[in-house]
């Protein structure tokens, strides 16, 4: 079972002043790519894993950003680390119908 929800909003600086989605859109790919299971929401995304493995992916993430392009990434990160387990599921059973 999962030890960590890791909720991330990414906000890289664009070289121009362009539109960031994107930037967002590609570092979504990133997680994606990962392989972890993830939500994304309206501001952020959520993912469910190993603590060391999802910082390896908000790693890559902030990598990706500057090879996109950008010169500098803010990275704004919620986690939640339960060594006996977490899951999103058990945090948001109870508001589901």
């Amino acid at each position: 079972m999962a030890n960590s929800l890791v909720s991330i909003q990414i906000i890289p600086k664009t070289p121009n002043g362009e539109n960031v989605i994107p930037y967002v859109d590609r570092a979504i790919e990133i997680i994606q790519q990962s392989g972890v299971k993830h939500q994304v929401n309206a501001l952020d995304t959520t993912m469910e894993g190993e603590l060391s493995e999802l910082l390896r992916v908000i790693e890559r993430m902030n990598e990706a950003m500057i090879e996109f392009g950008s010169p500098s990434v803010i990275s704004q990160v919620k986690i939640l680390y339960t060594p006996s387990g977490i899951t999103m599921d058990t945090l948001t059973e109870k508001y589901r119908p």
